[in-house]
């Protein structure tokens, strides 16, 4: 599979906070749409994985038709009962987004239209909180919606707590755009908002920068209003204070009015790296399996021949230099197409380090083994089995060294073919697969 998005995981033409460079953002959405077509289109990835990611194709294709539409996304993201939703109908200016006293109002996530843009539109999404006991479901959505969205605003309404501090962290490591809004600030005195803001910057240093972090109310508490009259009697009432997010509309219209297409082509893009290496993930699983099912055949093929026509023990490895068709299959399930001569010199190097490796051990040890495994019964069936099962495992030896071998480019890599025979022959369970052989052999020795 081609890997569609290298060049976006660390753009260029970035600002010193890491953000696209504005000049760039038609370079940017061009990119991103050419990108994402490439991703969707690619007739590499086999039907299987492309069907087990089929919810993450299709939100590509979404992603794909907010690019040609221009629009910029922001989300509200944070614990249940911060004022997410009051915040996002602060900044429309109307009461858009359910909200309620009681704890987990929201419970999918709703998105309003807000401003319109140079050739596009900004929509805001509201998400549901990301702490309820019973809301599992409901938090990944939170989670999900945060990281397509173009910038995500992190409400908090004190110091930040360990699990929002975590939240805080996943939305960074992503390469998202992040604000850090301290919502209900009305409850501190001026001074209590300073040094809350402070720490706040400072717990978060090396996440966001200083000018990312910022106060508003979005619901301030009625003030109390107290008339005196002519007659010097008091009356007590209470008005409703305007909410307070002039700083975070200015922070926000100053990014998206520099970065707005250039920040959603950056993040189409990094969801599309997402997804290719989750792909490319899928892939190599889908790959080994198929891989493991090949050796397995041939192995068992090799220990029949040799279960019905023995040979010297210190034969058996040569006996899997003749393997070549096993490894022609496995190139080609890694995408390679290897000639037999191809094939055959491989097997001899495999074959020479194995043997190397080996040496006296392959003899009375493995026999030994192998024989002790072995069920008890008529002689010449012990001494086949046996025979066949030593086979199997010198085939299964020679399988694994070819695979690794295509999974890794057709290369040993640094390590080299002696140390990466010595790997696996370390990481196998020699007794189990010979427990194995032994179990297949006699099934179909029983069977024929």
């Amino acid at each position: 599979m081609r890997s569609t998005l290298r060049n976006w995981r660390s753009p260029v033409g970035t600002t010193p906070t890491g953000d696209p460079d504005p000049g760039q953002s038609d370079a940017y959405l061009l990119a991103a749409n050419r990108n994402l077509r490439d991703l969707v289109e690619d007739t590499s990835i086999p039907a299987s994985v492309r069907a087990e990611l089929a919810a993450e194709f299709g939100e590509i294709e979404a992603i794909s038709d907010k690019l040609r539409s221009g629009e910029v996304h922001i989300a509200a993201f944070g614990r249940v009962g911060v004022g997410k939703s009051s915040l996002l109908n602060a900044l429309l200016q109307r009461p858009a987004f359910s909200t309620s006293p009681l704890h987990g109002e929201t419970r999918q996530a709703s998105r309003q239209s807000w401003q319109s843009l140079r050739d596009g539109q900004v929509v805001l999404i509201d998400t549901p909180g990301i702490d309820e006991l019973d809301g599992t479901e409901r938090e990944r959505l939170a989670r999900d919606v945060s990281r397509r969205a173009d910038v995500t605003l992190m409400v908090c309404e004190g110091d930040l707590t360990d699990f929002e501090l975590r939240a805080l962290q996943e939305l960074c490591a992503s390469q998202r755009t992040v604000l850090l809004v301290l919502n209900k600030s009305d409850r501190y005195t001026a001074e209590e908002r300073g040094l809350l803001l402070a720490r706040l910057r400072e717990r978060c240093s090396g996440l966001l920068p200083p000018g990312r972090v910022l106060a508003a109310a979005a619901e301030p508490r009625p003030e109390t209003v107290v008339r005196v009259g002519l007659d010097g009697s008091e009356t007590v009432t209470s008005r409703q204070r305007p909410a307070d997010t002039t700083e975070l509309k200015e922070r926000l219209w100053s990014l998206l009015e520099h970065q707005g297409h250039a920040l959603a082509a950056l993040n189409a893009a990094l969801f599309a790296s997402e997804l290719d290496r989750k792909v490319a993930s899928r892939i190599v699983a889908a790959r080994k399996a198929v891989a493991e099912r090949i050796i397995r055949k041939y192995c068992l093929g090799k220990g029949l021949v040799v279960a019905f026509n023995p040979v010297p023990v210190t034969d058996l490895l040569a006996a899997a230099g003749g393997d070549v068709a096993m490894v022609i299959h496995l190139g080609e399930v890694y995408g390679f197409r290897l000639s037999r001569s191809e094939a055959a010199k491989l097997l001899l190097t495999i074959s020479a380090q194995l043997v190397a490796l080996m040496g006296a051990y392959w003899g009375m040890n493995l026999v030994s083994s192998a024989l002790k495994i072995a069920s008890a019964g008529v002689s010449t069936a012990l001494t086949a089995t046996a025979q066949g099962a030593l086979a199997w495992y010198a085939t299964y030896l020679t399988g694994k060294m070819a695979q690794t071998w295509f999974s890794q480019g057709k290369s040993w890599g640094r390590a080299g073919p002696r140390e990466t025979a010595r790997s696996i022959l370390d990481a196998l369970d020699r007794d189990s697969l010979l427990r194995t052989a032994r179990d297949d052999i006699r099934a179909r020795l029983k069977g024929g």
